[in-house]
């Protein structure tokens, strides 16, 4: 009798045991369309030399539209427009970025957590760790984020952004 009441122990035992184990494995994947609502607004970023990049995040559908300008000493020496959606296949949304004076760019990001977030050049989806240029960055506070972008492993730039209100 001993041994079948110690038996049964051991055994749920290793139920709650393998139950514990297989709770702490299964993390859930974060929500990509709530996670980049966090975008939307105007940003406002400076840098040095009396430069400023502004950026402004509008809804637009299952994704979002920006409009992006940079001014030194008050003039106006870049500019920018963005439309990105979200690809349910892919889990990650994907933007086009038309530069002003150049080609244009096409990007996907997608968040790792519910504050950090990558991103690399289309052509780099399917290895991004071996990407010649990405990008990460994490959201601070909701009115807080940087980003940083990496050419061949390496920081070229890092932008932080401030909520304008």
């Amino acid at each position: 009798m001993k041994k079948l009441c110690l038996t049964i122990s051991i055994a749920v035992f290793l139920l709650f045991l393998l139950n514990g184990v297989q709770a702490q494995t299964t993390a859930t994947k974060p929500n990509q369309v709530e996670l980049m609502k966090q975008f939307i607004g105007n940003w406002k970023v400076e840098l040095p030399k009396d430069t400023v990049y502004y950026v402004d995040y509008k809804a637009f559908g299952s994704g979002f539209e920006g409009y992006d300008r940079t001014l030194a000493k008050d003039k106006m020496i870049g500019e920018e427009r963005e439309l990105w959606g979200y690809d349910s296949k892919l889990d990650k949304f994907v933007g086009a970025d038309f530069v002003k004076g150049k080609d244009i760019e096409i990007w996907v990001i997608w968040f790792t957590s519910n504050t950090k977030f990558e991103s690399v050049h289309l052509s780099d989806i399917s290895n991004p760790d071996k990407a010649s240029i990405r990008g990460e960055g994490e959201f601070k506070s909701p009115d807080a984020y940087s980003a940083s972008e990496f050419m061949n492993g390496k920081v070229v730039l890092t932008y932080n952004f401030k909520r304008v209100k």
